[in-house]
């Protein structure tokens, strides 16, 4: 499924996505987040750069780069987001504006970088949304709709694409158990929630996510785009 895939970039570095990838020899630049120490177990192919997704000049450095490296960019994931819990009431103007330019500008921003790459034989787009989307949890109200634009991008984008085989697909994953979400959000309450609102009453990890990640970018779904995939355990409509 990946015999023609050389480059795959990724905007904010899920572990256990590059260890997937990485074990099967493609090429993986991406945002620097990880500790150093942790890149030297993953094994060849895998290359990390910083990079402010807030400057668009900084992007527009990286992904060029990275094209220049490489001679072509493969897939691009736009996997990178914040997501702070803000109500209404104290969400300023700034606070919002920085959100949006967090979750969907940057996402904006290094897909039109990004897809000047491409080969002429095609590519993939991932971007990730959230079921809070679906859902409209309290305090999210900036998040949610950064993410419903990630969605509507997404649609709009598959089409005008798509005649340079180019495809554009969302993931909407659910509540997934990363480092930073235990460590900042998930009680032991929270989990018991989580449990009890999805239909299958297990903790999603972050490599689930990643093997979704990887089919949508593989040949295997060459006959998908435009869509959102909801990876999420059957919570947003259970």
């Amino acid at each position: 499924f990946f015999a023609r895939l050389r480059c795959l970039l990724l905007t904010d570095p899920l572990r256990d996505m590059l260890v997937a990838r990485a074990s099967s020899g493609r090429k993986i630049p991406c945002r620097e987040r990880e500790r150093i120490y942790e890149m030297d177990h993953l094994g060849t192919g895998v290359f990390f750069r910083e990079v402010d997704l807030l400057k668009e000049r900084e992007i527009a450095g990286w992904i060029h780069g990275v094209g220049k490296r490489f001679k072509r960019i493969d897939v691009l994931v736009n996997n990178a987001a914040r997501d702070p819990r803000i109500p209404l009431a104290k969400c300023s103007a700034a606070d919002w504006d920085r959100l949006f330019a967090a979750n969907l500008r940057a996402c904006f921003l290094t897909t039109r970088e990004a897809v000047k790459w491409m080969p002429r034989t095609g590519g993939a787009i991932v971007n990730f949304a959230s079921i809070t989307f679906h859902r409209g949890p309290e305090n999210l109200t900036a998040y949610v709709a950064t993410k419903g634009g990630v969605i509507a991008f997404t649609r709009s984008l598959a089409r005008e694409l798509g005649p340079r085989r180019i495809r554009v697909n969302t993931i909407s994953p659910g509540w997934i158990m990363t480092a930073r979400q235990l460590r900042d959000y998930v009680t032991p309450s929270a989990k018991k929630l989580i449990k009890r609102s999805q239909c299958i009453p297990e903790l999603i990890q972050p490599e689930e996510i990643a093997r979704v990640v990887l089919f949508l970018a593989s040949h295997a779904s060459s006959a998908i785009t435009g869509q959102e995939i909801l990876a999420d355990r059957g919570w947003a409509y259970s």
